[in-house]
């Protein structure tokens, strides 16, 4: 008995020993020393508070780029309901106006177009935003007569570039349940006929008439059988602008192909950009 006993207490007197040593290392505290892991009391008391994460951790910018950005794609856009928070990545495709540090564009990408409406920016980044400028826009989904729209929106430039090519509709329109698919895209009419605008002229100045030159170009169009209204959009490309110059030169009966972006106001309401006669 007495030798068992002696013997335990040397032991207990190397294990002190060793362990006093220890608390003078260096060496990573996940490590024994020999390369083998060994639990920390840091390890410890994160797996006390509930992390079960083990080997697969998010690291700090894994989880700001989830929980922060929550960029949605185009479908969770349209599915999310008026009047809230979204966050798309887009691409801008032409610049409406700018006043008292605001911004009205408008945005592509792959998938669908965004109107971005009074987003917050200052004349100098305004300037920064070129065709195929990609944007992270953080804003509220809203409508106003049939125009879905981003805003009371911010932004940030990001990497990357895109620039879309015009959708031609010319087949679809009257078909709204399948046009307005396509909203505020950059979209292609072909082989359309200019009509009278209501007042014997090919345009007016304003949808009534109302407006002298420099303020919105209203014209009609036909194709088969039926006939639309266009408009050429002065904030957007006002008198100088080579496309207002050639709706003011229409003639009834002239046949024209058109590019613009499928702006909606109570229908489809294009804001042409620019116009071929054949």
């Amino acid at each position: 008995m007495k030798k068992n006993y002696l013997a335990l207490m040397a032991a207990a007197v190397l294990t002190l020993a060793v362990a006093l040593n220890g608390c003078g290392k260096t060496e990573n505290p996940a490590s024994d020393g020999n390369g083998a892991d060994a639990t920390t009391e840091t390890e410890t008391d994160r797996n006390d508070v509930g992390d079960t994460s083990g080997d697969t951790e998010t690291t700090p910018e894994e989880e700001s780029t989830e929980d922060v950005n929550g960029v949605m794609t185009y479908a969770e856009y349209i599915a999310a309901d008026l009047d809230t928070q979204v966050v798309v990545e887009t691409y801008v495709q032409a610049k409406q106006a700018w006043w008292e540090d605001t911004a009205t564009i408008y945005t592509q990408d792959e998938d669908g177009a965004y109107f971005i409406y009074g987003m917050a920016c200052s004349e100098e980044d305004y300037k920064k935003l070129t065709v195929g400028t990609k944007i992270r826009v953080t804003g509220y989904k809203s409508e106003w007569s049939g125009e879905v729209e981003i805003i009371d929106a911010t932004f940030e430039i990001i990497d990357g570039n895109f620039v879309a090519e015009p959708l031609d509709v010319t087949d679809i329109l009257g078909i709204e349940d399948e046009l307005i698919a396509h909203q505020n895209e950059l979209v292609s009419f072909t082989d359309m006929t200019v009509e009278d605008a209501g007042n014997g002229e090919a345009f007016m100045y304003n949808w009534d008439n109302s407006g002298s030159d420099g303020d919105d170009l209203y014209f009609n169009v036909s194709a088969n059988g039926e006939t639309y209204s266009f408009v050429v959009e002065s904030y957007l490309c006002d008198k100088t602008t080579d496309v207002y110059a050639a709706v003011k030169n229409l003639n009834i009966g002239d046949v024209v192909s058109m590019e613009g972006f499928l702006y909606w106001y109570e229908g489809a309401n294009p804001h042409i950009t620019s116009i071929t006669v054949r």
